[in-house]
């Protein structure tokens, strides 16, 4: 039998990848885990939290490594690992990413919470990206899809770290997106705004201690500009992402998709 060329690698069936989630303890990231696993795909899910990550694995069967994504040392382990026990990575979700209560105006920021924030959010997808598409682009198959935020495109007063992390998101996922769409891998974003997670509670908690309001008080205010007047439900971001990582997706490349009910932020 003759061996495939080079551009003609057989490509897995669909269903059973080799998915690669990050920050996948709680929150968005969970439900996208649970989402690729709903349809079959063999995931890692990567967090700093055990305890999440072991209840996680409980529930739905994934494979789980407690590791951070903020230093190079700690994306080869996520990426060996992954590649140890399920095999090379066929869809990589980078959704890992801090919001540091300690973010100030930009004249009073702390260069060491500046670096923290993008060692976490920016440095940690680049590492991953660059390991993960080698295999993609041998396998002439992946799926790349960055968690990014409404805040990427507009500005926030005293989050400045937090905002250019997630700006510099897209143009990192713009340009990946080029270097890999010759091997049929896509590599494409998703921008929440704001969503029911723990990390939005604990941001909306702070503003409405700072405005003297009450907590649901704040929440309102948060989605008053979206048209549905509620926030965004993390299942309506995971099924977002799992089409992203699918083969019908194929079509869509470089693009950034913002996910707030009509809202801008």
């Amino acid at each position: 039998m003759n061996q495939p060329k080079p551009d003609q690698t057989e490509r897995p069936a669909p269903g059973g990848r080799v998915a690669l989630v990050t920050g996948a303890g709680r929150g968005i990231g969970r439900v996208i885990a649970c989402a690729l696993a709903a349809r079959g795909d063999r995931v890692m899910a990567v967090s700093r939290t055990e305890p999440e990550l072991a209840d996680l694995a409980h529930e739905t069967g994934v494979e789980y490594l407690v590791e951070s994504v903020s230093t190079p040392e700690g994306c080869q382990h996520i990426i060996e690992e992954t590649r140890t026990r399920l095999g090379p990575v066929e869809i990589l979700v980078n959704n890992a990413g801090v919001l540091s209560p300690d973010e100030l105006p930009i004249y009073d920021e702390d260069p060491s919470v500046w670096h923290d924030v993008l060692a976490t959010n920016l440095h940690g997808p680049f590492e991953l990206m660059r390991r993960a598409a080698r295999d993609m682009i041998e396998r002439r198959f992946g799926r790349i899809v960055v968690v990014s935020s409404s805040a990427g495109e507009f500005g926030v007063a005293s989050m400045p770290a937090y905002c250019a992390s997630r700006s510099g998101l897209l143009g990192l996922m713009r340009a990946v997106a080029q270097d890999v769409g010759s091997y049929s891998v896509t590599c494409n974003a998703v921008l929440p705004g704001w969503t029911k997670t723990q990390m939005a509670d604990d941001l909306v908690r702070q503003t409405a201690e700072s405005q003297g309001v009450s907590f649901e008080q704040a929440w309102d205010e948060a989605v008053a500009a979206y048209p549905a007047r509620r926030p965004v439900d993390p299942r309506e971001i995971a099924d977002t992402v799992a089409f992203l990582a699918s083969d019908s997706a194929s079509g869509i490349n470089g693009e950034a998709i913002t996910i707030a009910l009509g809202g801008v932020w």
